[in-house]
């Protein structure tokens, strides 16, 4: 099971370059592996941390499909730090604040919560705008 992090900040999302199993380097959301005893809530936390730097809170589930969990990160502290001392970063060459409109940098897997995440945000701004005219002034 993993668990990843989508963390949106300025109009750009925060992604690590890496090695993955199938020998490709590729860009995904920080995220890993869910040890035992662990949810994937706490999972999430964790290995952003260890890939990032950053200590999230406030975290909101926003997809799982094949034992794969994906949380929005609403509250992020810290500064963005790779550490190559952790064993588990060795796969990590960069991580970086990427623009939402960099299309290249998002693949078959992490376009569709791309899609996801605009489809969020397009409902959120539906349900939250209310013309002038419908508030009875």
């Amino acid at each position: 099971m993993i668990s990843q992090a989508v963390i949106i900040k300025n109009n750009k999302i925060l992604m690590v370059r890496q090695y993955v199993q199938r020998g490709d380097i590729v860009w995904n959301f920080p995220g890993g592996g869910i040890e035992e005893n662990e949810t994937p809530e706490e999972a999430c936390i964790r290995e952003v941390k260890e890939e990032t730097g950053l200590a999230v809170t406030k975290l909101k589930l926003i997809h799982v499909e094949d034992e794969k969990y994906t949380y929005l990160i609403n509250k992020i502290r810290g500064r963005v730090v790779l550490d190559k001392t952790i064993k588990d970063n060795e796969d990590i060459l960069e991580v970086k604040w990427v623009s939402l409109d960099d299309e290249n940098k998002f693949d078959t897997y992490t376009k569709p919560i791309m899609a996801l995440l605009s489809e969020l945000i397009e409902g959120l701004a539906d349900i939250t705008h209310v013309p002038d005219s419908h508030l009875g002034h």
